[in-house]
């Protein structure tokens, strides 16, 4: 029976990818996902970064780094990382409220959460514009005080935080749920403070959920398009956004230039959200 023991631990083990499992199928679900991935991404991406490829490198340089770009890029993703900022600091307060209290019309509340999911976007640009318009409800307030909202890079940051809050609150509720609040009260009779309580226990616990639902809002802030035009104004050089600019490129015909806007979008982004996910990671595994 030993050397039967010691000849099953010496036999080599099969390679994860070839081990038995109780559901089988992995052959024709990997080949489905890579099929699906490639149909979707990979192929559309690789026709937009070999259709800038046509181009010289100084043709490229200029269409993806002139003034106007530059400045397109700039309000994009400016706007887009305060917009997610914003989101991070009321979406977390939201989905505190949403989990641990209850009140009056809780459920209508939460509901109103996902309307940016559900809203056609020009519809949300259109309202938008509408209300903090010179003329609106909340603008015609805004302008004798000087604060112009609409048709401004302000318009922009508003407009994105609407459709970028629903990722921070709907990502943090679980985390939230499975965070006990014995935790809160073992940590107040040991003597902590409430900040104490808030900057050690719950902020770390949260971090990792709350890296998401940021990265996630800020990839949807960055291409949106249809809330955008509406309130945004559209002038070149001070609130034209990049997706609009590949748009107007689309327009005139210059499908190079277009796609050459495009693959610097998707070079940042792909590089910002690799930042994000690394702080992710260290967060997971400083709460861990």
């Amino acid at each position: 029976m030993t050397a039967t023991y010691a000849d099953s631990r010496d036999k080599p083990r099969r390679p994860l990818i070839h081990r038995r499992s109780a559901i089988p199928g992995f052959g024709i679900t990997m080949g489905l996902t890579l099929a699906t991935l490639s149909l979707i991404v990979l192929i559309p991406l690789t026709a937009v970064g070999l259709k800038a490829a046509e181009q010289s490198p100084a043709e490229f340089l200029h269409a993806a780094f002139n003034e106007r770009a530059l400045t397109a890029y700039r309000l994009s993703f400016g706007a887009a990382f305060i917009a997610a900022a914003i989101n991070g600091v009321f979406g977390l307060l939201t989905a505190w409220a949403l989990v641990r209290y209850e009140f009056p019309l809780k459920g209508l509340v939460n509901g109103l959460i996902d309307l940016p999911f559900a809203l056609p976007t020009a519809v949300a640009g259109i309202a938008l514009a509408t209300l903090y318009a010179p003329n609106g409800w909340i603008g015609s307030l805004a302008e004798p005080a000087g604060l112009k909202i609409a048709y401004t890079p302000l318009g922009v940051v508003i407009a994105l935080t609407f459709i970028g809050l629903p990722f921070i609150v709907r990502t943090l509720e679980p985390v939230m749920r499975d965070l006990s609040a014995d935790v809160e009260e073992a940590a107040a009779s040991l003597g902590a403070g409430r900040l104490d309580t808030i900057a050690r226990i719950i902020l770390p616990a949260l971090a990792p959920a709350w890296l998401t639902g940021f990265a996630l809002a800020f990839a949807r802030a960055v291409g949106e398009y249809g809330s955008v035009i509406f309130i945004a104004g559209n002038m070149p050089y001070k609130s034209e956004i990049a997706p609009l600019l590949i748009v107007i490129e689309l327009e005139q015909y210059d499908y190079a230039g277009a796609a050459t806007i495009a693959v610097v979008m998707l070079v940042v982004s792909f590089a910002m959200l690799f930042v994000i996910n690394a702080v992710q990671a260290w967060a997971r595994r400083l709460s861990a």
